[in-house]
């Protein structure tokens, strides 16, 4: 059984590239596309020959939007090896010579922290520079004992690192379902024994409150559920932000500012950014 390819190079100044590829893998999924891998330009979609036709693109419409250029290569293939097409495409991480966050087939590079994850295929392998840059954040917080949040967990790298780190109170939650199965499943491979993973939004949170709060996901997602997050946060409490660009600090710093964040510290790898603020608002 054969496939068609599509290499889709994204382009933007207005929208983060993440979110772009998200809206599209959502349409070509619908279109009939079925397996898709994730890069820093953009992604590659595979679709059955015998699901495909030539005009299979017409209706997607993020091609018609002013705000974003795709581009795109078609290739034939045989049988796909998806394992093979995978293995491919993720690349292990190492952030400051301390942390490795590879996969299992990757070697052990014999760092103080070692996270073996293995991503779902449907949703890629992940944000490589905001997942090195909530890494870096996470290094220099003393997260002994302390309570986190990883809000679009994602693989659930960061629980994990926040765990190996101390903590012993830790929520993963994330609104896709691939992504929850994966949790569960990494949190088991790095033989967690604090984090609870659950499938959902904002709204499981209820009145719990946290000492941090990572949520490395898009700015319209952190711009709608900021005020949410402050209300969960203990007063002192750190909120870890990614998933944006060094554009978007304006927009984030403004409505931050609204619920009582000051920012701390910034940090910035190939023009995204990580923010860490803390809570000034006491919480009653």
């Amino acid at each position: 059984m054969n496939y068609i390819s599509y290499t889709f190079i994204i382009k933007s100044k207005t929208l983060a590239i993440q979110t772009a590829m998200e809206i599209l893998i959502a349409e070509l999924g619908f279109a009939g596309f079925e397996s898709f891998t994730e890069n820093e330009n953009g992604l590659i979609a595979y679709i059955q020959k015998k699901d495909w036709h030539s005009d299979i693109l017409d209706n997607i419409q993020l091609f018609k939007s002013e705000e974003v250029q795709i581009t795109y290569d078609i290739e034939e293939i045989e049988q796909v090896n998806w394992n093979s097409e995978w293995e491919k495409n993720f690349k292990p991480i190492q952030v400051d010579d301390l942390v490795s966050i590879r996969a299992p087939f990757h070697v052990d590079p014999k760092l103080k922290y070692d996270i073996v994850i293995e991503p779902k295929m449907s949703f890629g392998t992940g944000h490589h520079e905001t997942t090195h840059l909530m890494i870096q954040h996470l290094m220099d917080l003393d997260l002994k004992n302390k309570s986190v949040l990883d809000m679009g967990c994602g693989t659930g790298i960061l629980a994990i690192f926040a765990e190996m780190k101390g903590a012993n109170d830790l929520d993963a939650i994330d609104i896709d379902a691939w992504c929850y199965e994966n949790s569960l499943e990494n949190t088991e491979r790095n033989h967690c024994k604090y984090i609870k993973v659950y499938e959902g939004d904002v709204s499981l949170l209820g009145n719990k409150k946290y000492d941090v709060i990572i949520a490395n996901i898009n700015r319209n997602i952190l711009l709608q559920d900021l005020n949410i997050y402050a209300k969960n946060l203990h007063e002192n409490g750190t909120l870890l932000l990614s998933g944006f660009y060094k554009e978007d600090i304006p927009l984030i710093d403004k409505e931050a500012q609204k619920n009582h964040l000051k920012l701390k510290k910034t940090l910035e790898r190939n023009n995204w950014v990580g923010l860490n603020y803390v809570n000034l608002q006491k919480i009653t």
